[in-house]
């Protein structure tokens, strides 16, 4: 299957030079013009989920506690109706194997939907762009401002309104965020009253640092230089894959004209050379150059372009979602064997993921069998082995445990046979097991121990270990 080379990432030579070019090109500033479509409201839609996601989450109440909250000095994370434990972690590792393939099949489908539309660097860099328009004016007016030399009031007044505003949903953020390790009423609690600990301060203090400089001053850098997706979603692009498309045979050559001219007497093409698609750009491309690694797909252009086509009377679609296979006036197939392959793959993980979710058991038994001495032999006969039980109640209710142990004829247990666990307790609890000599055939004698919630049988486990006596006479 073809696929679409790996762009060349060696910077371009300046426009004012032919023969030498700067390996570390200064960077130039890129001013966002603000525009209206239908792709934009789909991004909009869709990173007023993920905020509300994000900044709404941790304010849940689940069966009295946050509904997501990684308590890691317990080592206890609560989502939801579901509590995972260090233990778990395998979990975690099939999850985010799923949303690695998952990235794959949909790069595969529709090119680099994930950065467009859901990327949380993305999501805050536009939201940074918008606050940067409301304070100091579109891109004419920013430009403008930039240029002139000196600070008057109006334009200190301007920057400083945009900064004060970036910092404080930097802040807002980072509150947000930390929230997550800490139970969010008490951390605003302690930021509201300045007595936040040294862990809370540091780490609200670093994310806020951080999302001032990647999501305000970074932006495209971020997308361009620092994330690792840019340099690779290429090899998994074939012809068949939605991506951002100029129409050079429909666009070039490209020029000014005179409206309801017969521009294609001109040699025109229907591109008006406006540079719309370049002024909305986020990472400052120029669409038209053809596919590059630094487009994020976010369809700005499209709306930009689409938008002077209306209104200069021509045909919509010069710069849309198309395949490089449609753009050659050939039939673009949808079902390929690595977008099933991907699909199947996925959709199998997923299922077994959901199985192991729906299937796992809220308990945790460890047997620790004591190792300072194999047994001990008291003075009526009896053979005898101390264990320390490890019982963790995973679920976010409080449960009664009944300890039963089979295996061996004559075993008699000495130690609670019903517990009393809470919700997300570990505890270590001491027995000792007995069996008088004559029942053991061997040294090394296998046993079961059952643990059973007596308010739900379901929750249930066995667990085999050893019992050790002396080695048989011969």
């Amino acid at each position: 299957m073809n696929q679409i080379p790996v762009q060349d990432v060696t910077p371009k030579k300046k426009k004012n030079s032919e023969e030498n070019f700067d390996l570390y090109a200064k960077r130039e500033h890129i001013y966002v013009k603000n525009y209206t479509g239908i792709f934009k409201l789909f991004r909009q839609a869709s990173s007023f989920i993920m905020l509300l996601m994000f900044f709404g989450f941790s304010w849940i109440t689940w069966d009295g506690r946050q509904a997501v909250l990684f308590d890691l000095p317990n080592r206890q994370f609560h989502v939801f109706g579901m509590t995972f434990w260090p233990q778990d972690f395998m979990l975690l590792s099939w999850l985010l194997i799923i949303l690695a393939f998952a990235l794959f099949f949909f790069t595969v489908f529709a090119g680099r939907l994930w950065c467009g539309y859901a990327c949380p660097q993305f999501v805050w860099t536009w939201i940074y762009i918008w606050i940067e328009s409301m304070t100091e004016g579109d891109r004419n007016k920013r430009m403008r401002m930039d240029k002139t030399e000196g600070m008057s009031t109006e334009k200190l007044m301007r920057k400083s309104a945009k900064h004060i505003l970036w910092i404080l949903f930097s802040i807002a953020s980072a509150i947000a965020f930390v929230g997550y390790f800490t139970p969010i009423r008490e951390l605003l609690d302690g930021v509201i009253s300045f007595q936040l600990g040294p862990w809370e301060m540091w780490w609200i203090g670093f994310i806020a640092v951080a999302t001032y400089g990647n999501a305000g001053w970074l932006r495209e850098q971020v997308c361009i230089y620092m994330c690792p997706y840019a340099r690779f979603q290429s090899v998994m692009f074939d012809q068949d894959t939605l991506i951002i498309s100029y129409d050079e045979e429909r666009g070039e050559s490209r020029g000014k004209r005179k409206k309801g001219s017969d521009y294609k007497a001109e040699g025109l093409g229907d591109c008006i050379d406006c540079n719309h698609c370049v002024h909305v750009c986020p990472v400052g491309i120029d669409i038209r150059d053809g596919l590059q690694y630094e487009c994020v797909a976010c369809g700005a252009c499209v709306d930009a372009c689409d938008d002077i086509m209306e209104r200069v009377g021509y045909e919509k679609g010069l710069v849309k979602y198309t395949t490089e296979h449609q753009l050659a006036g050939n039939k673009t197939h949808i079902l390929r064997p690595r977008l099933i392959g991907y699909f199947a793959v996925l959709c199998a993980m997923f299922i077994a993921f959901g199985y192991t979710l729906y299937s796992r058991i809220p308990l945790e038994v460890d047997i620790l069998r004591d190792r300072g001495k194999l047994f001990a032999e008291t003075s009526n006969g009896m053979i005898e082995n101390t264990y320390t039980l490890k019982l963790a109640n995973k679920e976010q209710i409080d449960h009664q445990f009944s300890i039963k142990v089979s295996g061996l004829e004559g075993m008699k247990y000495m130690g609670d046979e019903i517990v009393m666990i809470k919700s997300g307790e570990l505890l270590d609890l001491p027995i000792r097991i007995a069996i008088p000599a004559k029942y053991l055939s061997k040294a090394n004698n296998n046993i079961l121990f059952e643990v059973e919630a007596l308010d739900n049988p379901s929750i249930s486990l066995k667990e085999e270990n050893r019992f050790i006596g002396p080695a048989p006479k011969r």
